[in-house]
This record gives C-alpha cells, sequence and structure tokens, in this order.
C-alpha cells in the first residue's frame, strides 16, 4: 500500500515536472510566430521568406522525433529530456545577435531541437501510469502544447518594451530555469526502459503499417494544422485587421490556449469512448470551422429596379476568432485521441510509434507555413491558407470513413471500441 502510494506521488511528479519542461519547449519552438514579424520588417521579407523563417524550428523539432522516441526507450525519458533541453540553451541565447536571414535559418535549426521534447515526454509520462489512465497522462503532458499560447503573452510585452533581441535572452534563462526543475523533481524507473538493438531504419519500417499511415495523416492535421496556425496567426490579425501586435497576439492566444490545455480533456475522452469516436467528430469539427473560415472577404454587386446595391460578405475580428477557438479545442481532442490509438494498438512499442507519428505531424506543421506563403505570394488572399487545410481534413475524412466508419455505428456506445476492434 505505502510503496503504491509512493509509485503514485513518483508518477504524478513526473507528469507535472514534464508538463512544465514541455511548455517551455514549445514556448521556445513557437518564438518565431511573433519575433518573426519585426524580423520580417527589418530583412523585408515577402510572404514565403516569412513562412520559411517560421517553420525552420519545426523542421529539426519534427526530424529529431523518432531517434528521441527511440532514444526514450532505451535510455529513459529523464536523460534524454534534461539533455535535450540542455543542448538548446545556447542556441536560444545566440537568437539575439543574429542579423542577417541565413543566421536566423541556422539557429533556428539548432533552437527547434526544443520541438522533440514532445516524443520524449509521451511514453516517460505513459509509462508512469496504468493502460485505462495512459490516455489521460498524455494528454495532460500533451497540454504543453498551450506554451504557444505563453508565447502570445510573453514575448508581444517584451518586443515592446525592449525589442525582439531581448526575447531570446528571456527565453533562454526560462529554460535553463525548467531544465534545473525538471532534475529535481523527475525520477527514473529501470523498469520502463526498453532494451532493443532495433536501428532508427529498422523503426522507419514501420511506415508499412497502414495503420501508421493514417495516424500520420490524421496528426500532420491536428498537429501540423496546430503548430502552423499558431506561427501564422499573429501576422494573419496584423495584415487582415490592422490590429497592434499585442491585440493581434492576444486574439491569437484564443486558438492556441485552448488547443494545448484541453488535450487532457481529449486524454480523458479517449479513454472513455475510444479514440475513433473522438478522432471521427474532431475532424467534422475540423471540416465545418475551416469552410466557414476559408471564404474570403468579399464584396459584390447587383443590380436591381432601383439600380447597383453592394453587398459585403466576410468574418468580423470577433466571428474569426470565435470559429478560430472552436477549431483549438477541436484540435487539442484530436492531438490526444491520435495518441490514444498509438497507446492501444502498440504498448510496447509506444516511444517508436509517437516519434513517428510526432514527425508526421511536425513535417506538417513546417510545410504548411511555407505553403501559407506560397499561396498568399500567389493569389493575394489570406484566408488561402484556410483553404489548404479544408483540403487536407477532406483527406482525412476520407481515409477515416473507408477504413473504419462504414463498418461502425459511431453514435453507439461501444463505436469507439467497435471501431477500435476493426482497425
Amino acid at each position: 500500500m505505502d510503496n503504491d502510494l509512493h509509485n503514485s506521488r513518483k508518477a504524478w511528479s513526473v507528469l507535472i515536472v514534464s508538463t512544465l519542461a514541455f511548455t517551455v519547449c514549445f514556448m521556445v519552438w513557437m518564438m518565431f510566430g511573433v519575433i518573426g514579424i519585426p524580423i520580417k520588417k527589418m530583412l523585408n521579407l515577402n510572404a514565403t521568406e516569412f513562412g520559411l523563417l517560421t517553420a525552420t524550428p519545426v523542421l529539426t523539432g519534427s526530424l529529431i522525433r523518432v531517434p528521441l522516441g527511440i532514444w526514450t526507450d532505451r535510455y529513459g525519458g529523464r536523460i534524454v529530456m534534461a539533455v535535450l533541453m540542455a543542448v538548446t540553451v545556447p542556441a536560444i541565447w545566440l537568437m539575439s545577435y543574429a542579423t542577417a536571414f541565413w543566421h536566423f535559418i541556422v539557429i533556428g535549426l539548432f533552437v527547434g531541437l526544443a520541438g522533440g521534447a514532445f516524443s520524449v515526454g509521451t511514453p516517460y509520462v505513459a509509462r508512469w501510469f496504468p493502460k485505462n489512465r495512459q490516455g489521460m497522462a498524455m494528454g495532460v503532458y500533451g497540454a504543453g502544447n498551450s506554451g504557444a499560447a505563453v508565447n502570445k503573452f510573453v514575448a508581444p510585452v517584451l518586443l515592446v518594451a525592449f525589442g525582439w533581441a531581448m526575447v531570446p535572452k528571456v527565453y533562454a534563462a526560462i529554460m535553463l530555469g525548467a531544465l534545473v526543475l525538471f532534475w529535481l523533481f523527475s525520477h527514473q524507473d529501470p523498469a520502463h526502459l526498453v532494451p532493443s538493438n532495433v536501428r532508427f531504419s529498422d523503426q522507419l519500417k514501420a511506415l508499412k503499417d497502414p495503420r501508421v499511415l493514417k495516424y500520420c495523416q490524421y496528426y500532420s492535421i491536428v498537429f501540423g494544422g496546430y503548430v502552423a496556425l499558431s506561427l501564422w496567426m499573429v501576422q494573419y490579425y496584423v495584415g487582415e485587421y490592422g490590429l497592434d501586435i499585442r491585440i493581434a497576439a492576444l486574439l491569437a492566444a484564443c486558438f492556441s490556449l485552448p488547443g494545448g490545455v484541453l488535450r487532457a480533456i481529449g486524454g480523458i475522452l479517449s479513454d472513455k469512448y475510444g479514440a475513433h469516436q473522438v478522432t471521427w467528430w474532431v475532424m467534422w469539427v475540423s471540416w465545418i470551422c475551416l469552410f466557414l473560415l476559408s471564404y474570403p472577404q468579399t464584396d459584390f454587386t447587383i443590380v436591381t429596379v432601383n439600380g447597383p446595391t453592394t453587398f459585403h460578405i466576410g468574418l468580423g475580428v470577433y466571428a474569426f476568432t470565435a470559429l478560430m477557438a472552436v477549431l483549438g479545442v477541436a484540435f487539442a481532442f484530436g492531438k490526444a485521441s491520435v495518441f490514444k490509438y498509438i497507446s492501444d494498438d502498440y504498448p510496447q512499442n509506444i516511444g517508436a510509434i509517437s516519434g513517428i507519428v510526432g514527425l508526421a505531424g511536425g513535417l506538417g506543421g513546417f510545410v504548411l507555413p511555407i505553403l501559407f506563403g506560397i499561396l498568399l505570394d500567389w493569389t493575394g488572399i489570406r484566408s488561402s491558407a484556410f483553404m489548404l487545410m479544408y483540403g487536407v481534413v477532406w483527406v482525412s475524412l476520407i481515409w477515416m470513413y473507408w477504413t473504419e466508419v462504414r463498418r461502425v455505428d459511431v453514435m453507439g456506445p461501444q463505436g469507439g471500441r467497435k471501431a477500435h476492434a476493426a482497425l
């Protein structure tokens, strides 16, 4: 009894400090979403170059996820997370001294390593909890995505008061403090290690499993889309509605905050109703929101018996923000439900499979901002970003229908479990 209580306290201590560490890592990872705006003006970047600037850290944070997942299985999450955080501190600090576009790209690649923390913490915290509570544990840890919202609260204040170069310096100090707290209050259990001689190339063979490919597709929208929009929204508000950067960041946080914090609720719902049922409804809510968000600001004239009459159709700033908040909630639930699929299907290989799926989601977060910029430069329509994501959600819905939903009553209480059995 005393031993169980001791292990429970350890588990919660690990979960709390790991979530704190991941929040700080995600805040750093999303840094360019705010400081990229003055940098864009300073370097006179076009939309495509701005997309590349913001997406560069996401690239390394994505590519490193698979090896980090493997190393977590082999060496333990405490060691891997601590080393990862320590390595990023010098790069974050050096960012404040960059002056040319290539400086930001190169340093951004090293700063982006912080984004790999997800593939370390997910298997690390999951193994401290019983199977029926792993969805909750991974959901709570995943709530560290709210670091994207924290970035939008902290960075604009520092930027306006001291200039953009102060932001990396403060973030480096925060990362160092989080590292110390993590090391003091985290624990290691040798029983959680998964001895293996499997190589990186062997792990990638899991991509031959159609279920893994499908989960990669789902995650590329619920996580990749979340990352991309978190990076893109501040400048979208500034350009589309002419807002001050502080107000723009505050409104953008209405998407980022629920998109991170509510992931824990998504994990609990996935434990209760099944990963399939939650994911299915997430995709439909996302589809509706993105359809409405895709409509550009439009003026059209109708010739009436009394002469020409002009109408305007378009989302106002408040309606836009409300839809973004709903989309953020849907993405939060979806991020948790996808990883519930993984813990159900691959209990002995969570680290490696979550690394592969996380890689796909991160690459979505890397590619989408660049495509947003290309579409904006090509069409001149800011809402083209949502048009692109609307199409990606269509792919997920069709794939999910043909592989799962055709054989399942998703409205029934057993829908999630039947779907899982049908995979």
